[in-house]
């Protein structure tokens, strides 16, 4: 990267409805067991590592290697909780790292609100890309995919599961 390179700016927000508690849905990140059920970075689970302090003022760390393409690639995640309210808010700057460079960095805030039958978490992370694969609309597009695949995890390991046929999540519009 040099300082010319562009900083690619957005936000994009994921309305998420979990058949789940409120309470529920913030174990999902807050206890630790729970967490790593489904918060987990690409590649072997020999090359994985994750650890949690949950607190503001706390950190998150995970890292493994993945078996890219063109070699293997480390890839680490580290973040810091700005601001807790329990089952009701988190807030948390983060940053994406693919071997030693930082990608991005993002500010994500989590709100749950009560809703008939669960919960609605409301996903808004707001990003900077510092490193671009082309035009940046790819990363764009991985990263929230990525989220919506992270918040396909949590529902499975929060929720009751459902009857047979029944969707697991209904995403809103």
């Amino acid at each position: 990267m040099t300082e010319t390179s562009p900083v690619l700016h957005g936000t994009f927000t994921v309305p998420f409805t979990l058949a789940a508690a409120p309470g529920r849905v913030f174990a999902g990140f807050s206890d630790e067991p729970l967490r790593r059920r489904w918060f987990r970075m690409p590649g072997p689970s020999a090359t994985a590592r994750h650890r949690l302090d949950f607190r503001t003022g706390g950190t998150e760390e995970a890292g493994s290697v993945f078996p890219g393409t063109e070699g293997p690639e480390e890839l680490e995640y580290r973040s810091r909780f700005l601001d807790i309210a329990p089952d009701r808010r988190i807030v948390y700057g983060y940053e994406a790292r693919v071997n030693g460079v930082t990608r991005w960095t993002s500010q994500v805030i989590l709100e749950f609100a009560s809703e008939t039958g669960g919960t609605l978490l409301t996903w808004t992370e707001q990003y900077a890309f510092l490193v671009l694969t082309g035009d940046g609309s790819q990363d764009v597009a991985h990263l929230k995919g990525a989220t919506r695949l992270r918040l396909n995890g949590l529902a499975s390991v929060v929720e009751d599961r459902p009857a047979p046929g029944r969707p697991l999540t209904r995403p809103r519009r």
